[in-house]
């Protein structure tokens, strides 16, 4: 049956007609009540029944008092997927209810052993798609764990250190009340630590390639035994460059296993590589190619590069905001604003490929906690950075890539909340804009005039609360008045 974009499943189509008494009484257009989901017969049990909703198809309301056609449609919660009671009881101690769309689309695949490869943008709970049904897929087949030391049964590979420990901390949330190990590999730290935890034992490990790789080739970790690999952002492993060593990878795999790759966006590479290493894949697609968040509004404001550090500053003034994420598009420049922010005030740090594993670990740990409520990034960040309740993403320069704003500003919005995503557009970055707005296939909303490009635009959006009075620092100059000393530029 077909999935609503809200992960429910349609179950009956029923249209409502006034009977002799003037009373409205539905006709069922579809009188089949059996469910079949994914292929899978579901029994309709009566708590089951009772959550049934009517959807008006025709008004968009969800009473039944008006001529119309309306559905009825079944609510899917985690119990539905046939998850094991352990597996259950996290979900739940971790605060969820009801599964989204991907979740929903992918898991009961997964559990009957099948190959898939899924298109779905960032924020939309893909670890929790392959983590759920991998633990319980291996819970259930825990006799053939390997004796040998060094040897995993499930191996996921991503392209960064800080998707690599968040997909870890979830598997650590959602496997609690079972027996599984876990591990993670990534560069940038000392071995030791790694290679005794995979000495110790590890049932499911997380990698990234280069570290992988340089643990296989010193014999530290053994893949013959993987029975589940999964390649989460494939797209951006291929962007990085990880191609070569994704094959060596491969190559050492056992041929009979079950492969499962997730991409927020599908290029002709991917494909070809899904063609070669998977078996029959089921595809799930729970959003077009390269859509952004629905939950996101866009604005743009034309401002000119002088400007921009005022322009930041007002913002962070003025909007109501929880956590704020700025984007830009050099290492050197990530840390600059960082510095202005922080001169202005501001508590702000900076991530990107030139830190230390140790420091950017502390920045996205003070960011998780609020404890910094700014964090400026390159686009290392812009794929699998897993924190909750960012309010804003904030494009301090535009990038040139479509597909690079789209995993930018999913970063807000997620799990259903609302976000507000702002670019800084100079004259020269028009042409970049236009192409982002061809992608959305709609016009990014004006905060500024492009006629303004001289001034710092106003933005009327985020005027909800006024801009506090700016307090004088040591030499006379205001917390909004950008830094003109050039021995700091």
């Amino acid at each position: 049956l077909p999935t609503a974009p809200s992960g429910r499943i349609i179950a009956t189509e029923f249209e409502m007609h006034p009977c002799r008494r003037g009373c409205l009484a539905p006709v069922c257009l579809n009188r089949n009540e059996r469910v079949q989901y994914m292929g899978i017969p579901w029994k309709i049990q009566p708590s089951v029944r009772a959550r049934y909703r009517w959807q008006s198809q025709t008004q968009g309301a969800s009473d039944t008092s008006s001529p119309g056609i309306f559905r009825k449609t079944l609510l899917m919660l985690f119990v539905d997927l046939r998850l094991s009671e352990p597996l259950l009881r996290a979900v739940r101690e971790a605060g969820y209810r009801e599964p989204t769309p991907v979740q929903t689309a992918t898991i009961p695949h997964v559990l009957a052993g099948r190959d898939v490869i899924a298109n779905a943008q960032t924020g939309t709970g893909k670890t929790a798609a392959f983590a759920l049904p991998m633990l319980q897929l291996l819970s259930t087949n825990a006799a053939r764990r390997p004796k040998r030391p060094g040897s995993i049964r499930a191996l996921t590979l991503c392209p960064t250190r800080e998707l690599a420990q968040q997909i870890l901390e979830s598997f650590r949330s959602y496997g609690q009340h079972t027996d599984l190990r876990y591990g993670v590999v990534f560069g940038g730290v000392n071995q030791n630590p790694q290679a005794r935890a995979l000495r110790d034992g590890v049932d499911i490990l997380v990698a990234t390639p280069g570290r992988l790789l340089d643990l296989l080739n010193q014999g530290l970790v053994s893949l013959d035994a993987v029975e589940i690999l999964v390649l989460d952002e494939a797209d951006r492993m291929f962007d990085m460059g990880f191609l070569p060593d994704l094959r060596r990878i491969l190559a050492r795999l056992p041929q009979v296993r079950q492969t499962l790759l997730f991409s927020a966006t599908m290029p002709a590479a991917i494909r070809e590589l899904a063609n070669k290493i998977l078996r029959n894949p089921v595809p799930v697609q729970v959003s077009r190619l390269s859509s952004p968040t629905p939950t996101v509004d866009h604005w743009v404001h034309h401002v000119e590069k002088p400007a921009k550090p005022a322009l930041l500053l007002k913002l962070l003034g003025q909007s109501p905001r929880t956590r704020t994420l700025v984007f830009t598009r050099t290492k050197h420049g990530a840390d600059k604003v960082a510095r202005q922010l922080l001169h202005d005030g501001v508590r702000a740090a900076a991530i990107h490929g030139n830190k230390s594993q140790g420091a950017r670990t502390r920045a996205l740990a003070d960011f998780k906690s609020a404890r910094t409520g700014v964090l400026v990034a390159t686009d290392l960040a812009a794929r699998g950075l897993d924190v909750d309740d960012i309010s804003h993403v904030i494009n301090y320069d535009l990038t040139p890539d479509p597909e690079t704003y789209i995993h930018r500003i999913g970063r807000a919005g997620r799990a259903g909340a609302k976000g507000t995503a702002i670019s800084f557009c100079t004259a020269e970055e028009r042409g970049d804009l236009r192409s982002i707005e061809r992608l959305l296939q709609q016009p990014l909303q004006q905060a500024g005039r492009p006629a303004d490009d001289d001034r710092v635009a106003p933005t009327e959006r985020f005027g909800e609360r006024p801009l506090p009075p700016a307090k004088p620092g040591a030499h006379g100059r205001t917390s909004a008045t950008p830094h003109r000393n050039p021995a700091r530029r």
